[in-house]
């Protein structure tokens, strides 16, 4: 069996890692289609660069968030594992409950 301890700390990184590898994509596709029309391209290539700024700036806020959320679970937990333990069982039965009794009156 894999240890997802590793794999659970890099999915925030690599969700953003794709987020950014998308947008990259996203303005070389863009930047082909801008070469053929030349007179909308320079007001449009100044939206992409005022877009892609602002997405820098959400994608490092975002980042940084989801790095310090981590952290202080990891803390948290660390901190009193039985406490966690608990809560995480308890919030797993609610789960179950809540999922029960939307199946049960589906029906």
């Amino acid at each position: 069996m894999k240890n997802n301890q590793a794999s659970t700390a890099e999915r925030p990184n690599d969700i953003l890692d794709e987020l950014h590898a998308l947008v990259t994509k996203a303005e070389k596709i863009i930047a082909k289609s801008l070469q053929s029309d030349a007179e909308t391209g320079p007001t449009i290539q100044e939206r992409i660069r005022d877009s892609r700024g602002q997405l820098v700036e959400f994608y490092s806020g975002a980042k940084n968030q989801i790095v310090a959320g981590a952290k202080s679970t990891d803390k948290a937990i660390h901190a009193k594992p039985y406490q966690s333990l608990a809560i995480a069982a308890g919030v797993g039965v609610l789960i179950g409950l809540a999922a029960g009794r939307s199946t049960c009156s589906g029906k």
